[in-house]
């Protein structure tokens, strides 16, 4: 039985690793692309993703790769650092800081930051996804020659390619329908990831424009360009051609330690929300360990950067394509990394034949899928205080970088739970001439312009009393209004009863000092 059951679980991870690859094939190509590197480059991290992280990860499910989210940060990375070799350096560098995140505990800091800050940060990578990707599919190019092999239309931006607009329509009707009820009762729609019919569409049209109609057909320009690998030492050959490898002369430069920084923050959020994710999806609710986690995740970018991979996260399209194929354990992501090692040595020429466009319709309804309007309008029916650091978040990322954003959108938060918290810390209520003072949690310096409002209204001859016994901190210069009012008391024929929490009292006793020694 124990055989059978293991049996079972091996051909369940297998099937569902095939599944994996099938849809992060397109997933490392499209990324790759948007993010204006070498394809090969995707294939590494996914590669590493499957073989390294999975192997080092306590996750069963999750699966790693290159991560649509950090396209952002790859191409303004590249272009803060003058090249691709020195961005390299910097996901070497985010690995080594991840590895230490991991060493120092820090998983579980992550659930500090606030929903809408996230929330913000995935809807303007969504917005510039779309913004980066519409150009590749129009077919706009850069140049009025290259427009020339394929249909296309004059513009003011340059020529749009009418094969490219057209490919990309109907790559982006497959994505929006194959979820669809009406297409899922057809057993291929269930069986193929939507992501894989897009590129068969776009393989499809290539070899049939070409033989039909070749002034038609997408031209190479406007398809991947991968290198021929068919033995070990052709892949020797493009990685020694390649612009590859960390140069480590750059490590003095601070804009190298900022990117890095950046990778390693954006990439260990993005990882633990995956974790979070998947653990929900995860028909046995098996919970990660979010620190080992990092540590693996960290190896995996030190290996990225050293031989030419484009940063890796853990991500959630991939792990709920696991989940839902069927996945047992960590060894489903593991196929799907030999998988792709497998591809880059036999599956070039067919690799070669996917249009761009199809990998930017793509990678246009995944950030559709980040900054849908239903985000917008859920988030602001909520109410202002979740909205504020939402728009925030988004406008920052979108005006500034990625992390100048999200610290807008946590200093946005901060700043209402700090209005939350001071907002009527003190209560006065009258019943003929007696009064009661309530402090109704802890009391901070700005407290002391209420209270002496509150002081300022009781009359000569009431009777008050003060209530702080919920409150675990009343401020030195709060009290010290208080023992003022209460030293005046019997001036004016107030009776003051003052009622702290007990060990609040007994510091009273001996003087308020001690709060004070501590501050100091």
């Amino acid at each position: 039985m124990d055989n059978q059951t293991s049996f079972s679980a091996l051909q369940s991870d297998v099937l569902a690793g095939t599944a994996v690859f099938l849809v992060a094939l397109p997933l490392c190509l499209g990324i790759a692309h948007a993010s204006g590197v070498d394809p090969f480059a995707g294939l590494v991290s996914g590669i590493i993703g499957g073989l390294v992280v999975a192997a080092l990860s306590g996750s069963r499910l999750s699966v790693s790769g290159p991560a649509a989210g950090l396209v952002v940060i790859v191409v303004d990375g590249i272009a803060r650092l003058g090249g691709f070799s020195a961005f390299l350096l910097a996901v070497l560098l985010s690995g080594v800081i991840q590895f230490g995140f991991g060493m120092l505990k820090a998983g579980r800091y992550a659930a500090y930051v606030p929903s809408p800050v996230i929330k913000g940060m995935l809807a303007a990578i969504g917005v510039l996804l779309i913004l980066k990707q519409l150009p590749v599919a129009l077919g706009l190019s850069g140049t009025a020659d290259s427009g020339q092999s394929a249909a296309a239309v004059a513009t003011p931006l340059g020529p749009i390619s009418l094969t490219a607009v057209l490919i990309t329509l109907l790559s982006l009707a497959i994505l929006a329908g194959w979820e669809t009820r009406a297409l899922r009762r057809f057993a291929v729609v269930r069986i193929m990831p939507a992501p894989l019919a897009v590129v068969l569409l776009g393989i499809g049209a290539t070899l049939a424009l070409n033989l039909v109609a070749p002034s038609l057909a997408p031209p190479a320009e406007g398809r991947v360009a991968l290198p021929s690998l068919e033995s070990f030492a052709a892949l020797q050959a493009v990685l020694a051609s390649a612009d590859f490898g960390p140069r480590f002369a750059q490590l003095i430069n601070p804009d190298i330690w900022r990117v890095a920084i950046t990778i390693a923050i954006l990439a260990s959020l993005e990882t633990l929300l995956s974790l979070e994710a998947v653990e929900q999806i995860d028909p046995e609710r098996r919970r990660a360990p979010p620190d080992r986690e990092l540590k693996a995740q960290g190896v995996g970018n030190l290996i990225a950067g050293a031989i030419g991979g484009l940063p890796i996260t853990a991500v959630i399209v991939r792990s709920s394509a696991n989940v839902h194929a069927g996945a047992k354990s960590r060894l489903s992501a593991i196929v799907h990394g030999v998988l792709l090692l497998v591809s880059v040595f036999a599956l070039t020429s067919v690799i070669n034949l996917i249009p761009l466009a199809c990998l930017a319709a793509i990678l246009i309804f995944t950030g559709f899928k980040l900054a849908k309007p239903s985000l917008f309008a859920g988030l602001a029916r909520q109410g202002f205080v979740p909205f504020a650091p939402f728009i925030v978040t988004v406008v920052g990322v979108l005006v500034t970088d990625l992390l100048i954003g999200i610290v807008l959108g946590i200093l946005c938060s901060m700043l209402f739970a700090l209005y939350a918290n001071l907002r009527g810390p003190i209560v006065l209520a009258q019943h003929g001439d007696h009064y009661l003072l309530s402090f109704r949690k802890d009391v901070s310096f700005l407290g002391k312009v209420p209270l002496k409002h509150y002081l300022q209204q009781i009359p000569d001859g009431a009777t008050v009393i003060v209530d702080a016994t919920r409150a675990d901190f009343v401020d030195h210069d709060v009290r010290e209004l208080l023992d003022a009012f209460v030293a005046d008391a019997p001036r004016r024929g107030i009776t003051v009863d003052v009622r702290f929490q007990v060990r609040e009292q007994a510091r009273a006793t001996r003087g308020w000092s001690l709060r004070r020694t501590t501050a100091d």
